[in-house]
């Protein structure tokens, strides 16, 4: 299984819990695992073309998924994904 991290801002579609474990050969596959187990998260995730909404970062391991092979990075049983909502202000 493959460790989740979710941001606060994204637990009402998780029950609360800021961890969950799913399964999936790389990110686009996690993004339908968590849609499954946790309706209405991929469109939060995703925008209408599968790829990550521009305010998400995600990252595999602590590797930025952008200097990896974006939705297509692999992942495998143990590793841990973390989507940390892009922070802006001044």
């Amino acid at each position: 299984m493959i460790k989740v991290l979710v941001p606060t801002a994204l637990q009402k579609f998780t029950n609360n819990q800021a961890m969950l474990e799913c399964s999936g050969g790389n990110i686009t596959e996690l993004f339908d695992s968590l849609e499954k187990s946790c309706p209405g998260i991929k469109s939060r995730l995703c925008d209408d073309g599968g790829q990550p909404r521009r305010f998400l970062n995600l990252y595999v391991n602590s590797e930025d998924i952008r200097f990896l092979d974006g939705t297509n990075t692999s992942l495998k049983d143990g590793d841990e994904v973390s989507i940390v909502p892009a922070v802006a202000g001044g």
